[in-house]
């Protein structure tokens, strides 16, 4: 029809939905802990850490009066960072919860759901298995030297930590996401 645009002056959904992605993923990087943040374990205070990063996922009081403050970057993103703040707010340290060291070495079987949140933070995804009667947790994770996206799982059975697993993404669904 003539004066009006081709079909192809309009992006299709799943560029769209592409495009969208991407900048998600590019804004979730920005705030990242891991880049310069300034953040000083023993003199920032709360109040740096909110100027900085802004309000946390969720907060965690800890038994001695202090708290533990949640910055993920889940379900799109790979990271999550735990502050823990002293009873006066001061930081006492950053810790990336998501790496290999973090994801293997401290979920063992028999812990809660709450136990499992605190240690690693907000999960990607729940889903329950009727079969199995197991509900698995996921996050994203940081991928291996092959460069395949991976997803650490918690199995639950019965409010428990049952096992954990790792699963690989094929990267040719989501060719949009960087490997």
């Amino acid at each position: 029809m003539p004066g009006m645009p081709s079909r192809r002056a309009f992006p299709t959904r799943p560029r769209l939905a592409a495009g969208l992605l991407s900048l998600v993923l590019l804004c979730s990087g920005c705030a990242s802990m891991d880049r310069g943040s300034g953040l000083i374990p023993g003199q920032s205070d709360r109040a740096q850490i909110r100027a900085l990063y802004g309000e946390p996922v969720r907060r965690w009081a800890n038994a001695d009066g202090g708290e533990t403050l949640e910055y993920s970057s889940q379900p799109f993103g790979r990271t999550c960072y735990l502050l823990t703040l002293d009873r006066a707010g001061r930081l006492q340290r950053v810790e990336e919860t998501l790496n290999e060291a973090s994801r293997f070495g401290t979920i063992r079987p028999g812990m809660t759901p709450e136990q499992v949140s605190r240690r690693l933070g907000q999960e990607r995804s729940r889903v329950f298995f009727s079969n199995s009667g197991e509900e698995v947790w996921d996050w994203n994770v940081p991928p291996d030297q092959g460069g395949y996206l991976l997803r650490f799982n918690v199995h639950f059975k019965d409010g428990r930590v049952l096992r954990s697993s790792q699963s690989m993404v094929d990267p040719e669904r989501f060719p949009w996401l960087e490997r």
